[in-house]
């Protein structure tokens, strides 16, 4: 989970048989987040149990809105779609950095503890990078 500037602020790693979609609440807990404020996410993350669970939160709700089978986006989702991209760009500059430099992504260790201190080595680094840059 980052800030709007791509700045990391909570961290939450599972096995890659888990789906990231289910766990909003588990992704939420590991930030301290202030009510009233946007969360952005891809629109894997669209449905009514994590729509229920930000109100819940007091946290506005600017998933990306997703196409269902036999019924298309309106015009205006496209249009809400199209904002929220031009914020979530940054968001994901972090992790496409992380891939593209530090082979994010990519798990060298058995057991999930050591890959996770190798996420927060790589996390480091990038914002060594942002602070210079």
């Amino acid at each position: 989970m980052t800030d709007n500037e791509g700045l990391v602020l909570g961290i939450l790693t599972t096995k890659a048989s888990v789906n990231e979609v289910g766990n909003l609440e588990e992704v939420l807990d590991t930030a301290d987040l202030p009510q009233d404020i946007p969360l952005k996410a891809d629109k894997g993350y669209q449905s009514k149990k994590n729509a229920a669970l930000l109100k819940e939160r007091k946290l506005k709700n600017h998933i990306l809105k997703k196409a269902y089978k036999n019924k298309p986006l309106t015009h205006w989702e496209k249009k809400f779609n199209k904002l929220i991209g031009k914020t979530r760009f940054k968001v994901e500059r972090t992790f496409g950095g992380i891939k593209r430099w530090f082979s994010g992504g990519v798990a060298r260790y058995k057991g999930i503890q050591k890959c996770i201190l190798k996420i927060l080595w790589r996390l480091c680094a990038i914002i060594c990078i942002e602070v210079q840059g």
